[in-house]
């Protein structure tokens, strides 16, 4: 039996929903939801395309605001944050990891990683010294002075992982990681995301429908035209 997830919660969304167009005629991608997401846990939100994943990850980040409910990030409600502070917060407490990766083609690896840190206003000393440090753990250091066009799939992700972890962000959001990666490739993403939630106490929210990361999620939200329809939690 896993652990208990303990500490203070990292999210806390309050019966949110999200309708997109006009009111009385859009459409709703979310309904009522509420859940709590811990360090030290990793979440995953399962269920077919349509469902609501992509949507409940953009409010969960305050990218989008909910049409009604709270959304809580860091113990701060984000209705109450101003857009520059919350865009700071983001930055330097929140890393993403995205399915089409969102490289810029234009610079290397090393230099889309210290992109984020340049946006969070971290030291030069820093940034050289967590762009060694991530590189060596994810052992991608032959890609520092490549550019994504050369890259594989697999090697675009790595280089995306890093960028999401280069500002040390307590909480990591994944939107389907391993769709575009092959079975190994996968695997190792999904291995890498589990290391991240228990031995770096990170929270981590992985938004996919790969089945192989059930076996190593705490808990598990199903999701079905927007409602939580069920959580499952690790034996």
């Amino acid at each position: 039996m896993k652990p208990a997830v303990v500490g203070q919660p990292v999210v806390r969304l309050a019966g949110v929903t999200k309708v997109f167009g006009a009111s009385g005629g859009g459409t709703v991608a979310v309904q009522n939801v509420s859940m709590e997401a811990r360090p030290g846990e990793l979440l995953m939100l399962l269920g077919p395309s349509g469902s609501g994943k992509t949507t409940l990850l953009t409010l969960i980040a305050g990218l989008i605001r909910p049409s009604s409910g709270s959304v809580s990030l860091f113990g701060s409600d984000i209705e109450e944050i101003g857009t520059q502070q919350l865009q700071q917060l983001r930055s330097e407490k929140v890393g993403f990891i995205f399915q089409t990766f969102r490289l810029i083609d234009s610079l290397t690896a090393e230099e889309n990683v210290a992109l984020v840190m340049r946006f969070a206003r971290r030291s030069r000393a820093f940034r050289k010294r967590r762009v060694d440090e991530l590189f060596v753990l994810l052992q991608i250091e032959h890609l520092r002075g490549k550019f994504p066009p050369s890259m594989s799939q697999g090697e675009k992700q790595r280089v995306a992982v890093a960028r999401a972890l280069a500002n040390d962000g307590r909480l990591i959001i994944a939107d389907e990681p391993t769709a575009n990666l092959e079975a190994k490739q996968g695997s190792e993403i999904i291995q890498l995301l589990h290391r991240l939630a228990i031995e770096e106490d990170r929270c981590v929210i992985v938004a996919s429908h790969d089945l192989r990361l059930v076996e190593l999620a705490d808990r598990i939200l199903h999701l079905e035209d927007g409602l939580i329809q069920r959580v499952e939690t690790a034996a």
